[in-house]
């Protein structure tokens, strides 16, 4: 007989999925839109933010559903650490629990030009978890994009954990 059930796991995640202190810190979001959008460049993620809109006055729990399903479809994680996010524990740290729990691969950005782990500001559940730690850089943030997934994998079939950060070469 034939098998009716369709194995869920087949949809490719492909959207990057970017979470941030939205109070504080929209405009260096607003500003990876624009990234995108620039005809000259060819910075581009699939933005699991604006597949839908999400009205103000969802509940906590309509918010969180949505944003499940989003991190369904997701290939990797950015986080963008201002200097108020790791005190942010509503959403932006239940996403990272998401982020983490589904073995998503996570790209931490620092806002303030850190390019590597940033002890006073990253919030401490990713702290340890395998992750890499980018500075602000359009650049940067579009390369950690394209090869963090891949040596996420490999990383995490070696069972290794931690904060990564690229040489000052691969900035260049």
């Amino acid at each position: 007989g034939q098998k009716k059930g369709v194995n869920k796991m087949t949809t490719y995640a492909n959207k990057t999925y970017v979470a941030f202190d939205a109070d504080n810190d929209i405009h260096y979001y607003r500003l990876m839109q624009a990234w995108k959008k620039n005809d000259n460049t060819s910075f581009n993620f699939y933005d699991a933010h604006d597949l839908n809109d999400l009205m103000s006055w969802s509940s906590e729990e309509t918010i969180k559903d949505k944003l499940a399903e989003r991190l369904r479809n997701t290939k990797v994680f950015v986080l963008l650490v201002g200097e108020n996010t790791k005190n942010l524990y509503k959403f932006v740290r239940w996403e990272i629990e998401q982020a983490i729990k589904r073995d998503i691969p996570i790209i931490v950005v620092n806002l303030n030009g850190k390019r590597s782990k940033d002890s006073n500001s990253c919030p401490a559940i990713v702290a340890d978890e395998l992750a890499v730690h980018v500075s602000f850089n359009q650049k940067i943030i579009e390369y950690a994009i394209n090869n963090w997934a891949q040596s996420d994998k490999i990383y995490r079939e070696d069972g290794k954990t931690g904060a990564y950060y690229y040489k000052d070469s691969v900035y260049h």
